[in-house]
């Protein structure tokens, strides 16, 4: 059976047809991006979600990160969440739940989830090993039958730590990072591969791999295993070597048919956020990249959506293509409902801006002006990315709806300039 980026190099599809309309792109250049691995349509037959495209010349997708804990085990709380998620306009949504029953709250998401939708498979096979014995002793077997479960649950995509190297450990070994290995996937195999003494199993079996990823359809989304954990860590060697890894990775995908996205960066100074995606986009042959934050101070537990809001946008003006939310509840704890909105927001706003860099999305602020100059608030409150809270705030401080002015009840000095102008002249604006 043909895979989508194999369909796509014969001819345009129906899915094509549909992305292009979406993204207001020819077919053919959106045929183009599929067939040679520059843009991916992550679609698991099985769960068969509304198509997304993530590449070059689309427009920045955002991922909403769901989830259980061992803590926090409510899959009706995580439904709301989704809720949440549908509501806003997620792109994606990842499951990464680690407490609870992980498979039937998996089956249950992906059921109501009409976005394409990840996992990270490896959290769940560490996790069953640990209560078994332990994590360094989970199987090859186990790993890849984890993959396969989740591959026929419908997952669209799939992050796989498969740049972790015996190589890659040794770099690591070598460096002197103040927070060592912060992805619990990527610290997961960086224990197995010391304890063994062998060579991860996925980057050994990626044969194997590229064939369970054909055979169900769905994405590798390849992990930064050695993301770094703070700015002081950022672009050192580890990170770096794991990332020229992917880029081998991400030739043999495309020669196999298969989708394939690369993850990263982590937490990097501001500076250092241009040179990360260019470097991206450069081992790993203009991959699609999946940024995680980038968060660029380590300072603000609180209020990391705001930090990896600042850092997806410069990111996206960089050309990211993909950006991971953020909620303030970031290294503190597993967010709520309203965490969930908040993050998204951020993030979807990182993703505006990025896009008005390319020329994406700008019809939607000059509506926006428009409406402002007009004081048409019925058509600002439709444009703006949170209707909910722009009509809160407009509640708040509104005294005299007719005139527009907020503050004072008089009439709007904006409203007397814009007659002034209609009044005296031509101004294709008012």
């Amino acid at each position: 059976m043909s895979t989508i980026m194999e369909e796509a190099r014969r001819g345009t599809t129906p899915m094509i047809k549909r992305i292009a309309e979406k993204e207001g792109v020819s077919e053919e250049f959106v045929r183009n991006g599929i067939a040679s691995g520059r843009i991916v349509v992550p679609c698991n037959p099985k769960h068969n979600p509304e198509p997304a495209a993530i590449g070059e010349g689309m427009g920045v997708k955002v991922n909403v990160n769901l989830g259980t804990s061992r803590d926090l085990a409510d899959i009706c709380s995580e439904l709301k969440k989704l809720d949440i998620a549908i509501k806003y306009g997620a792109d994606a949504v990842m499951d990464l739940s680690t407490g609870g029953d992980i498979d039937r709250i998996r089956k249950t998401l992906i059921k109501k989830a009409p976005m394409m939708m990840g996992s990270v498979p490896i959290y769940q096979t560490g996790l069953t090993a640990a209560r078994k014995d332990a994590i360094v002793n989970m199987t090859e077997d186990d790993i890849f039958d984890g993959i396969e479960k989740h591959a026929k649950d419908g997952m669209d995509f799939m992050t796989v730590h498969c740049g972790i190297t015996k190589e890659s450990v040794a770099w690591l070994k070598k460096s002197k990072r103040k927070t060592d290995v912060v992805s619990r996937g990527g610290s997961f195999l960086t224990a197995w591969i010391l304890h063994n003494e062998e060579e991860n199993p996925l980057y050994k079996n990626f044969d194997y791999l590229l064939e369970l990823a054909r055979k169900y359809e769905f994405a590798l989304s390849l992990g930064d295993g050695f993301r770094p954990g703070c700015i002081d860590d950022a672009s050192d060697q580890a990170q770096l070597s794991e990332l020229m890894t992917l880029g081998h990775l991400v030739t043999r995908c495309r020669e196999a048919g298969v989708q394939s996205m690369v993850e990263g960066p982590g937490h990097v100074p501001l500076d250092q956020v241009p040179m990360n995606i260019h470097l991206e986009k450069r081992l790993c042959h203009n991959a699609p990249f999946y940024v995680l934050g980038p968060l660029v101070t380590d300072i603000a537990p609180g209020y990391d959506h705001i930090v990896g809001a600042i850092g997806g946008a410069v990111a996206a003006q960089h050309g990211a293509d993909f950006l991971c939310y953020l909620t303030p509840a970031e290294h503190l704890g597993l967010p709520d409902e309203e965490d969930v909105r908040e993050g998204l927001i951020a993030s979807k706003i990182a993703a505006h801006v990025g896009d008005l860099c390319f020329g994406r999305g700008r019809e939607m602020d000059t509506k926006m002006a428009k409406a402002r100059k007009a004081l048409d608030w019925n058509t600002m409150f439709e444009v703006c990315i949170d209707p909910e809270k722009a009509r809160r705030y407009r509640a708040r401080g509104c005294t005299k709806e007719e005139d527009g002015c907020s503050m004072c009840g008089d009439v709007c000095a904006v409203k007397i300039v814009n007659k002034y102008l209609i009044k005296n002249g031509p101004n294709e604006d008012c």
